[in-house]
């Protein structure tokens, strides 16, 4: 049944625009993914003070560029990624220069999500 959807114009089209968006985010990912990651771990450890295993999100995104402060005509990247230890959740922002071919770290934040 499944094989006679994908011969139908309509689903193959669909189908071909879906593997698309999935090739693309892939392709452009950001060149410091790997780097945020991995400071991620040491981040959230320094944070959370425990002995328990933290988990960290194999999901790093990109989110909206911010201004430099000290020269409004550049802009900085900034890459979320999400972590947690215990039964806390955290969000961590990782903040790079755009310097091509370098992953130069200017800002790192980390939240707990808590309600008060």
């Amino acid at each position: 049944m499944i094989a006679r959807l994908f011969r139908h114009p309509v689903c193959a089209t669909i189908a071909s625009l879906l593997l698309t968006i999935g090739s693309t985010k892939a392709a452009n990912a950001h060149p410091c993914a790997a780097d945020a990651a991995s400071r991620a771990v040491k981040l959230l450890a320094l944070q959370a003070e425990t002995d328990l295993p933290i988990t960290i999100s194999k999901t790093v995104t990109a989110v909206k560029p911010i201004r430099n402060p000290a020269n409004t005509r550049q802009s900085f990247d900034v890459l979320a990624v999400k972590g947690y230890a215990y039964k806390s959740e955290y969000r961590m922002r990782f903040i790079y220069a755009r310097i091509p071919g370098q992953c130069a770290l200017v800002g790192q934040e980390i939240l707990e999500h808590t309600g008060l």
